[in-house]
């Protein structure tokens, strides 16, 4: 199964190039809330999208009838298929499908829905509500777009679920369903009542007067995550048709492990174990052996508990070989997209393993002992990358890793 496109939005730019250059560099996307005025929370800053326009992607009409977090999906995948060096249409659309996960989905347009039921009555609510704010409707608006007739969801599992759209579209090229899958995640959940929702369970960090400097996974100073969001989208295709189209490949995905941990709403199963066997069945799934594994993209969100967790669950799967290994987190400069999450560090990984760069984990100035594996503390590390995993892991206690291989014709 390979990739042969990319798209990103995300808080450092709003394509792949930008995106990784910032990454690479160590910059933070995180900054004062700019969408809406923040003053009255008690954390007033996130990972925002800067400059994005989504009439570079669709009319001012369409536009308005679809929620931030579509408009971001939208982009992505447009990007993605462009990338496939896909025009004119796609090859087999019967054979062509989307999966695109988001935990939320379109809770701007909820939120704002609300308040015109609450404030102005019933028959000011717009007919559009629910088709703009339903998860699964960038699926649909892409499809739509893209003229995609095979397999179409969303994949909701909090900050698993563009791993489970990732994973599950892998399935599907695999057992014949599709050829191709245009998959992936996003989320647009900076808004003034996911903020406080996520600030009131004490899951954010507040250091609102050094956005920058907040997200800080791995760091024995984290006080939570940062809010993020974007969008992160791929073409996965059978190797067979990639290769009969011309197309670029820019890796192959390999394995896809999944568990649920069974223990607790928000907290990570004791020792990370969940974590743990979705790991090892990602592993058994794609034939590898712990001494195979290069790099780790985290889940590593800065919450107090989850970066331990992780870094136990690693060290249990990896044995003495969880030392040669660099685990990053990259959520400490783009922040925690929550659905969209694994799809923008899915590329991520791909970006890697091409360049044979890690991008660093910044903030890491104070280093917590519990988690003590190479987290490329605040500098890009230079590495050949063959085989690499991601981490997700969301509320519920939804486990999934997806493990990714260096194309080598």
């Amino acid at each position: 199964m390979v990739v042969t496109g990319l798209g990103l939005i995300s808080p450092l730019g709003n394509n792949v190039g930008d995106s990784w250059d910032g990454l690479v560099a160590g910059k933070s996307g995180a900054g004062p809330i700019r969408r809406f005025d923040p003053s009255a929370l008690d954390v007033r800053f996130a990972c925002e999208v800067k400059g994005f326009d989504p009439r570079d992607y669709m009319d001012r009409k369409e536009a308005k009838r679809s929620d931030l977090f579509a408009q971001y999906g939208i982009a992505a995948a447009e990007q993605a298929v462009r990338d496939a060096g896909i025009q004119n249409g796609l090859p087999a659309p019967e054979r062509t499908g989307v999966v695109i996960g988001s935990g939320i989905g379109g809770i701007r347009t909820f939120e704002e829905q609300c308040n015109a039921f609450l404030t102005k009555g019933p028959r000011r609510v717009s007919p559009f509500f629910v088709p703009m704010f339903i998860p699964d409707i960038a699926a649909g608006l892409i499809s739509i777009r893209l003229g995609a007739k095979g397999p179409n969801y969303c994949t909701v599992s909090a900050c698993a679920s563009s791993a489970h759209a990732i994973g599950e579209a892998f399935r599907l090229i695999q057992s014949g369903t599709a050829d191709m899958m245009i998959t992936g995640g996003t989320e647009a959940a900076v808004t003034p009542l996911a903020i406080t929702g996520f600030a009131n369970m004490k899951a954010l960090s507040t250091r609102n007067d050094e956005p920058e400097k907040a997200s800080r996974p791995f760091d024995k100073d984290r006080d939570g995550f940062v809010m993020g969001e974007g969008a992160g989208v791929v073409v996965l295709e059978d190797l067979d048709t990639a290769l009969q189209r011309g197309a670029r490949i820019q890796g192959e995905v390999i394995g896809y492990g999944m568990s649920a941990d069974a223990f607790h709403m928000t907290q990570p199963a004791p020792g990370g174990e969940g974590a743990e066997r979705a790991m090892q069945a990602c592993l058994c799934d794609a034939k590898l052996e712990p001494a195979d594994i290069d790099y780790i993209n985290s889940h590593g969100t800065a919450t107090p508990h989850g970066d331990i967790a992780e870094t136990l669950a690693v060290k249990q799967l990896l044995g003495s070989h969880a030392d040669k290994v660099v685990m990053n987190s990259t959520k400490s400069m783009i922040g925690h997209l929550l659905g969209g999450a694994a799809g923008v560090e899915f590329i991520i990984c791909l970006l890697a393993m091409r360049d044979g760069v890690i991008p660093p984990t910044i903030n890491n100035d104070n280093p917590d002992p519990e988690c003590d594996l190479d987290c490329a503390p605040n500098k890009a590390i230079e590495r050949d990358i063959e085989v690499a995993l991601s981490n997700s892991f969301g509320f519920g206690g939804h486990n999934v890793t997806l493990a990714m291989r260096r194309y080598q014709q």
